[in-house]
């Protein structure tokens, strides 16, 4: 790159997802039983965040299973951008070098009478035996958080930007 080219274009330290990271990325997200979801607060348009039940569904992708009295289920509601991080600190080290993925979705609530509940529902409560408890009451609907895009962090100088193409189950 000339000195030209590198006055106009600032440096930018997030590379382009490669198959390492793409497989980095999806471990995080099938390894993860919880999330913290980012949302909008449809009434003073103020951010919010919760930690939310999370599972990689290998049909539907990324999905919950939320309370219609949780804050954040008339929110995505109103406004289905969101976010998500993923990824756990290890139990050494400084916890900014291990890896985490935040990824940019849209809600989409899955219809109570949808052809393929009954099979996520199985898959939700293989993953998640307590959820027997309270999965069929009213108020609790399945959720997809459909990827837009997403940034791994992979640790110390490895960062990578991820397509919703890289994330697909």
């Amino acid at each position: 790159m000339s000195d030209t080219q590198s006055a106009t274009r600032p440096f930018d330290p997030v590379a382009d997802a490669d198959a390492a990271a793409r497989a980095e990325a999806r471990a995080l997200l099938a390894g993860a039983g919880h999330a913290a979801l980012s949302w909008i607060d449809a009434a003073d348009g103020l951010p919010g965040i919760s930690r939310i039940a999370f599972g990689f569904d290998p049909e539907e992708g990324p999905l919950t299973l939320v309370s219609g009295l949780a804050a954040h289920a008339p929110a995505l509601r109103a406004n289905p951008a969101c976010a998500l991080m993923v990824g756990e600190a290890g139990p050494k080290g400084d916890p900014m070098n291990h890896p985490r993925l935040m990824l940019r979705a849209r809600a989409e609530f899955i219809a109570r009478d949808a052809a393929g509940l009954p099979g996520l529902r199985a898959r939700w409560l293989a993953r998640n035996p307590k959820a027997k408890v309270y999965i069929d009451l009213p108020d609790f609907s399945f959720v997809r958080l459909a990827p837009v895009s997403a940034v791994l962090n992979g640790g110390f100088a490895r960062a990578f930007r991820l397509t919703a193409e890289d994330l697909a189950p």
